[in-house]
């Protein structure tokens, strides 16, 4: 699985499953959405009560534990971590805001733009606008400090806990929630689900796919690896959906999307200029936590709990647009980003 092989393939993989899953139960360009699917957990867990997104998604289970699994297989697995926790923690939370004003993840934004949504166009021109801010910031020397080498112990832990979802997800005792309408309520199988996790998890983690490294790549070292796999799962999700009929070309009545441009750019600018000072997009820290990288796994404990205060506080976005909390959000959120970079960038800081 090594080589521009192995990043076409596993991009591939990714587009073709994430049509299956709509095909077999998943919301309408969502077969895979790390936000979404985020989001939902922590709705089934009562950290928000939006009652239309509550579900634990065996999809992040899977991705975890594929990772974990294949990972340990190859001793590749180490527990690590101590890196700037609590700023991971704030920059998780930013990019779920940011992620929820655009209504779905970078994974989400190609596989929308491979459905026929337009929008998209908007969300890819804000998520490589917000990535080339990050990387004018790595190239002053921005960093967020070493990690650690940690007990095995320390990197079993979120493994664990996904392991802990499955269970409740297949118990459903009466103090989780689940969607009864919505986006929440349109889930595949869970076997299916988890199986599909499973494979792209692995796959994930032997090739390094990133969202955001690819382009990452491409400005500072016109390295095109990863970029490979993020076009492949344009066009084979293109294809997938053609297969199927679920292609649906232009701006108007796309599911789960708004019209807003303007917001659709600035919130996926967000998601890439977070994403680039934490090192990789949302599918990334997930498979970076299966490999015991507690600094990863503080940035999706951030991403949750962004997902509560994105509800819970009317920051999210609906098909009907952004609200205002949501805007007076985001531009927090970009000053916040600007302090980050700035007072962790060498070049600036000693200035």
């Amino acid at each position: 699985m090594e080589g521009k092989k192995g990043i076409i393939f596993t991009g591939g993989i990714i587009g073709i499953i994430s049509v299956l899953l709509v095909y077999f139960g998943n919301p309408a360009n969502m077969g895979y959405c790390i936000a979404c699917f985020l989001r939902d957990i922590a709705g089934g867990m009562g950290i928000h009560r939006a009652g239309v997104v509550q579900y634990i998604r065996p999809e992040i289970i899977g991705l975890v534990l594929g990772a974990f699994l294949i990972s340990f297989k190859n001793k590749e697995f180490e527990a690590k971590g101590g890196s700037s926790p609590f700023t991971r923690f704030m920059l998780g939370i930013v990019v779920m805001i940011g992620a929820l004003i655009f209504l779905g993840c970078p994974l989400r934004m190609v596989l929308r733009l491979g459905g026929g949504d337009l929008n998209a166009l908007f969300g890819i021109a804000g998520f490589i606008a917000g990535i080339f801010v990050g990387v004018q910031f790595l190239n002053k020397g921005f960093n967020l400090k070493r990690n650690y080498k940690m007990p095995k112990l320390e990197g079993y832990i979120f493994p664990a806990v996904n392991i802990g979802w499955l269970i409740l997800l297949i118990a459903a005792p009466a103090f989780i929630f689940f969607s009864a309408e919505g986006p929440g309520s349109m889930a595949a199988p869970i076997l299916i689900s988890l199986a599909a996790g499973l494979i792209v998890g692995a796959l994930a983690q032997r090739t390094r796919l990133c969202m955001v490294g690819g382009t990452r790549d491409m400005i500072l070292f016109r390295d095109k690896y990863l970029l490979l796999g993020f076009i492949s799962i344009i066009v084979f999700s293109f294809i997938g959906n053609l297969i199927f009929g679920f292609f649906n070309l232009g701006f108007e009545g796309q599911p789960i999307a708004h019209t807003d441009g303007l917001w659709n750019f600035l919130g996926m600018s967000l998601v890439g200029w977070g994403s680039v000072l934490l090192g990789g997009c949302p599918l990334r820290q997930l498979i970076l936590s299966g490999e015991g990288n507690t600094d990863s796994v503080v940035s999706v404990m951030g991403l949750l709990v962004g997902a509560g205060i994105a509800h819970n506080f009317g920051l999210a976005a609906s098909p009907a647009g952004v609200p205002l909390n949501g805007k007076i959000a985001a531009i927090i959120c970009f000053l916040f980003l600007g302090a980050v970079s700035y007072f962790n960038s060498d070049d600036l800081a000693k200035n």
